[in-house]
């Protein structure tokens, strides 16, 4: 018998996090334990407001796959997973179904898989036959506030090879020019739905000219008009967040984006994030995962993804003041992987009891 069990956890921030659309300084997160014959597995799927997904709501998600995990042998959790997606209420498509399900799935998924690696005795990664030192540098991601204040949080966090900026503001620009002035990194951009078709391609030139080198989803993810203009006349590299939620999405994508910025809590787990990813490779996009401000649980889940990628945002856990688990670490944006089996995490505190 594999027994599931769940408890939330608040993550304190460095520093109030804001985007386009919101801000937080605390962030809830809950961790799911899978345990097997005295092996642990964990996952974790944070709260979000934007896709619905609640502490309480991931809970009563997670209670309903326990049946489908009572005669579970850990093995490899694909198949399974499919019908602990069905048993929850996540039906795959654009909405996902249930809300929030796809946050729950992924809680359980990436715990089912780090399970199954440790009783395997091997990382995730490897059991998938991917060449774990391979794969791109992690950005540090600054979001938005004062010029000064953003300034500050660069200094903080000196020596990245590239930094996220979140944007979404009247003062967009000047914020790179002066962000740009106290280093030479690269730059990404991210409006979170913030800009509408024409300030996109007005923008991006200058952008461009200023070291950025894509704009991460810089219309609502409905504008689908919209982004065929900013896919025909922006000079930067358009890449899908919002608009790339769940597998239908990635086809969805193609011709409106040159790549797909993927999130385990929206697709629902590291399963379905591989299809998508090698549905986006097969289609010429270029590959992204994201992460949404996870304790190291649930980066070191990403980091069993890197080979795949060519861009990758995992910097959660080094926004957070206090972590509750150790696991992949990231020095200056190179991830480190820990000698561990599964994901390659644990908890500070031990097993939930």
């Amino acid at each position: 018998m594999t027994k599931l069990l769940t408890r939330g956890f608040d993550l304190p921030l460095k520093h109030v996090f804001r985007i386009s659309r919101s801000a937080v300084s605390v962030q809830p997160t809950m961790i799911v334990q899978a345990e097997h014959e005295g092996r642990y597995g964990y996952g974790e799927a944070t709260e979000n407001d934007y896709y619905e997904a609640t502490i309480e709501n991931i809970t009563a998600m997670v209670a309903k796959a326990q049946p489908l995990l009572d005669d579970w042998t850990p093995e490899d959790p694909a198949e399974l997973l499919r019908r602990v997606g069905a048993e929850i209420g996540f039906d795959g498509s654009a909405d996902g179904g249930v809300r929030g399900s796809s946050f729950a799935l992924c809680a359980l998924d990436c715990a089912l898989h780090d399970l199954w690696g440790k009783i395997a005795g091997k990382p995730v990664g490897e059991l998938w036959g991917l060449d774990q030192s391979q794969g791109p540098n992690s950005n540090f991601t600054i979001g938005i506030d004062t010029i000064p204040v953003m300034v500050e949080k660069l200094a903080e966090e000196p020596g990245w090879p590239v930094y996220k900026i979140k944007l979404g503001t009247p003062e967009d620009i000047e914020i790179i020019r002066e962000l740009r002035r106290h280093t030479d990194a690269r730059f990404r951009v991210d409006a979170n739905c913030g800009w509408t078709p024409e300030k996109t391609v007005e923008l991006s030139g200058e952008l461009k000219e200023l070291g950025v080198e894509f704009i991460e989803q810089p219309l609502p993810a409905d504008n689908r008009e919209g982004m065929k203009k900013v896919y025909a006349e922006s000079a930067l590299p358009v890449i899908a967040d919002e608009s790339c939620v769940c597998e239908a999405d990635v086809a969805r994508c193609a011709g409106l984006f040159h790549g797909v910025n993927v999130k385990l809590v929206k697709c629902g787990g590291l399963a379905p994030a591989r299809r998508m990813l090698a549905e986006a490779r097969g289609l010429g996009m270029k590959t992204m995962v994201g992460c949404m401000t996870e304790s190291s649980v649930g980066i070191s889940a990403i980091a069993q993804l890197l080979p795949l990628l060519d861009y990758v945002d995992m910097d959660g856990a080094v926004l957070i003041a206090k972590d509750i688990a150790t696991g992949a670490r990231l020095e200056k944006g190179r991830c480190e992987l820990p000698s561990l089996p599964g994901l390659g995490t644990e908890l500070l505190d031990g097993p939930l009891q």
